[in-house]
């Protein structure tokens, strides 16, 4: 075998390629045999996993016609409630696997988002923070969780989505979480949610929309914008905490539907808060209700009393 030995440019497939290749592979030692064979097939897997890989790059975007039409996302968002979100595996910010269905029995609040984006997905995200501190004053700390995906594979991993909620200023801690997925975790879920987005050249163009799931992982409502109002976020989830699909069977149903009627918001202090004077002006009603009814028979008894003592006298006179 010559020192230096180059490979020469052919492709074995071809037929003058093929004749080189087996007059290369007679001319050498079975040592060196094993380490072209092992340098083709380190080459082709290099290949395929390229292809893989632009595949997978090729796929980030999910919007039709490779733009997004707002109509169209809205339509396809809407018709997502009511559909049973898949059970996708991701990471969280220490690289635990976290599913979905590990969430199952409370509301979940799912919030997309890409860890590099400098305007929309932080505002997003403060937002969401907003509202989640007033939603857990007015029916719990421990009634719902919230999660925030990212959905750039080719960037969101568990240490930017760490940096990402640092920045924000979100306590990572089991009532929310971040969470990065692959390509089938985030395709999935992104079309469970009716969820729109393309890559551009400010990073990705997406509908800014955060879904509310049920406690059985299904879609229960859809919230658009980078911000809103804490009613639109807490009305969806107070139902869900405090509405019982039989009420009244059990005491605990009760108190549910009471809190669930009595826990309104004050838009003067932007809080919600239990309203004892729904009790009175109950009260008071009741109250009206009852000594009318009290009149009312008192009325007719006597009436009918004095219509009978009339009959009584006539029959008499007669």
């Amino acid at each position: 075998m010559p020192t230096e030995w180059r490979p020469p440019l052919f492709n074995p497939t071809e037929p003058v390629g093929r004749l080189l290749w087996d007059s290369l592979m007679i001319k050498l030692d079975t040592s060196a045999r094993k380490v072209l064979m092992t340098a083709a097939t380190t080459l082709s897997l290099a290949f395929v996993a390229a292809s893989f890989e632009a595949q997978a790059l090729d796929s980030i975007s999910n919007a039709e016609g490779g733009a997004l039409n707002e109509t169209q996302a809205l339509k396809i968002s809407q018709a997502a409630i009511g559909r049973q979100v898949g059970d996708y595996s991701f990471r969280d910010t220490t690289g635990k696997r976290v599913k979905l269905s590990d969430f199952h029995g409370k509301p979940l609040v799912i919030s997309l988002i890409y860890s590099s984006c400098a305007d929309v997905c932080p505002v997003i995200t403060t937002t969401l923070e907003s509202v989640d501190e007033i939603a857990r004053n007015a029916i719990g700390d421990d009634s719902y969780n919230i999660v925030t995906i990212g959905f750039d594979i080719g960037t969101d991993n568990p240490v930017r989505m760490k940096s990402f909620a640092r920045q924000i200023g979100v306590p990572l801690d089991d009532h929310w979480k971040f969470l990065s997925g692959d390509l089938g975790a985030i395709v999935g879920l992104t079309e469970d949610l009716g969820f729109q987005y393309y890559e551009s050249a400010k990073g990705f163009d997406h509908l800014t929309q955060t879904t509310i799931l049920d406690k059985n992982g299904m879609v229960y409502r859809q919230i658009y914008g980078e911000t809103f109002e804490a009613p639109h976020f807490v009305e969806p989830l107070k139902n869900l905490t405090f509405g019982t699909d039989t009420p009244f069977a059990s005491l605990g149903d009760l108190i549910n539907k009471v809190r669930l009627f009595c826990t309104i918001y004050d838009p003067t202090a932007d809080r919600y808060r239990f309203e004892y004077s729904i009790f009175f002006r109950l009260f008071v009603g009741t109250t009206v209700i009852l000594g009318m009814m009290t009149f009312l028979g008192k009325w007719m008894w006597q009436n009918r009393r004095r219509n009978r003592h009339a009959q009584h006298d006539a029959k008499l006179t007669s």
